[in-house]
């Protein structure tokens, strides 16, 4: 019971600052950039993300096909999460639409983005920066494009952020499990 009080004490204080920050972002917002977020918003098609992992497992022979595996097991929690919160919210999207299976909380591009630049800022170190920039962009053009609110996507990035933690956290042990068998 105490859980669920605090959850409606932050609500209310999130809600204003929400509608604040869609309020500031339509705005603010130009005709130029519908095209760039609708761009960012696309990339986050399933075949589009099926196509770039595909690519990777065959151009980078070495660490490709495990890069793409490990993106297909963080992204598999990230969206069972997302779309089992969406279900449980029910939270209508800023533009109006309100239907469960598409709820806008929480994002899912902006989890899936960051999921992926999770990993693959693991994979190519040197390249971090972009693609978490890039994830930023992805999750910026949801409330350019007036589908998300704030609380949508930093909840959707902290998602992904978790689910590339926990496999990778799940990958070690299984990883020194097996050393240690081994050495058994």
């Amino acid at each position: 019971m105490k859980t669920i009080l605090l959850v409606i004490a932050l609500l209310g204080p999130m809600e204003s600052l929400d509608r604040s920050v869609q309020a500031w972002v339509q705005e603010h917002t130009r005709p130029e950039l519908d095209r760039p977020a609708r761009f960012l918003t696309g990339v986050g098609r399933p075949w589009i993300l099926a196509s770039t992992l595909a690519g990777i497992a065959l151009l980078d022979r070495v660490a490709g096909p495990a890069t793409a595996g490990r993106a297909l097991l963080v992204l598999i929690p990230t969206n069972l999460v997302v779309e089992g919160l969406k279900r449980l919210t029910f939270r209508a999207r800023p533009d109006g639409e309100h239907k469960r299976s598409n709820a806008s909380f929480p994002s899912s591009h902006a989890a899936n983005a960051v999921a992926l630049a999770a990993v693959f800022a693991r994979r190519w170190k040197r390249w971090a920066v972009p693609f978490y920039v890039f994830a930023a962009l992805v999750a910026a053009s949801r409330m350019v494009l007036n589908r998300h609110y704030l609380s949508d996507v930093v909840v959707g990035a902290a998602i992904g952020l978790a689910a590339d933690w926990l496999v990778n956290r799940w990958l070690a042990t299984r990883s020194a499990r097996a050393a240690q068998a081994q050495s058994e």
